[in-house]
């Protein structure tokens, strides 16, 4: 007799753990060797990773497709700004923020996760206009002028752009081990679940609002933490660019090129975003028409994404969330 059972990892998977760990230490030492500019820029990537995993978390795993995240990434810019003029160090402010974004979103989600499909996404998109409008409001803010976190000048600059540079590194690392255990565990499985099909899921006994809930929460924190990074780099909010659609075009794009539903698709799509911002970056308006043409033509001929591609080519999907069953005699 045989009883089913679940496969251990497979050993390419656990090889590129190892990897992605040796990697994260050569990353955490690239300072000690590297310029200014290359620091910069793989902040930035961090950034981009960041926010490629959350909105990932949340469309490719939970089936939420939202077009209004930079609703919370405006809102963690924002509450960091309101934090350091409280007197709060601009440090303290940046990791306290997101926590803050995420006590709005709890309710929040009360209310937009009880909508379906296109009704979600275009309500977030309309929440984060609405967001943008009130900041603009606050008299610190000055509606499309914007403030700066002065405190930041008052730290030096290779010391602020070092600390930076680790907290992205950090968060975005973060961001993919916390998603790695979350997604083979039991709320993963459930969100795959009420993804595919809701009602199915809700019909086993899968609590489909609070799952969903936990997942839109997480996710708005790391796209508010996302927007505290920035700002700490920028030193100036603006909510033009806080709560900027640009933000959501660059999410949608990584997903969708690096693959949509697979854990190294935002990852390799971060990698390629940056890419093409350093080759065509200077075409402005352009650029993000192309970002945007792109993402839709991925959508189109390539749904599975570059991992996807290369998971059909090999046969078997680099780091699955999908457990796999084997049989052995009982």
């Amino acid at each position: 007799m045989t009883e089913p059972h679940l496969l251990p990892m497979p050993k390419g998977d656990s090889r590129l753990i190892l990897s992605a760990g040796a990697l994260l230490i050569l990353l955490a030492l690239l300072p000690l060797v590297a310029p200014a500019q290359a620091i910069d820029k793989l902040t930035q990537l961090g950034i981009y990773v960041l926010l490629a995993v959350m909105w990932n978390l949340l469309a490719g795993y939970a089936g939420l497709v939202s077009v209004g995240q930079q609703a919370f990434v405006g809102l963690g810019g924002y509450a960091m700004v309101r934090l350091v003029e409280a007197g709060l160090g601009p440090f303290p402010a940046l990791v306290l923020a997101p926590f803050l974004v995420a006590l709005v979103a709890w309710p929040l989600a009360w209310f937009v996760l009880r909508l379906r499909l296109g009704e979600f996404a275009i309500a977030m998109w309309v929440l984060a206009e609405v967001f943008r409008g009130l900041v603009m409001f606050d008299p610190l803010v000055q509606g499309e002028t914007g403030t700066s976190v002065l405190a930041l000048n008052a730290i030096d600059a290779d010391t602020r752009r070092l600390a930076i540079y680790l907290l992205s590194l950090v968060a975005a690392s973060a961001a993919l081990a916390g998603s790695f255990v979350l997604l083979r565990g039991r709320l993963g499985a459930e969100a795959q679940a009420i993804r595919d099909d809701e009602e199915a899921a809700a019909s086993v006994g899968v609590s489909t609002f609070r799952v969903k809930r936990l997942i839109f929460v997480a996710a708005a924190a790391g796209c508010a933490l996302a927007g505290t990074l920035w700002l700490a780099s920028a030193i100036t909010f603006q909510p033009r660019t806080g709560f900027g659609i640009q933000w959501t075009v660059f999410m949608l794009f990584m997903v969708l090129t690096g693959g949509l539903g697979t854990f190294l698709g935002p990852v390799v799509g971060a990698v390629l975003l940056m890419g093409l911002q350093e080759a065509f970056g200077d075409f402005g308006a352009w650029y993000l028409f192309g970002v945007g043409a792109l993402s839709v033509a991925f959508a189109l001929a390539l749904p599975g994404g570059l991992v996807g591609l290369w998971s059909a080519r090999r046969g078997r999907e680099p780091l699955s969330m999908r457990r796999q069953l084997g049989a052995r005699e009982g």
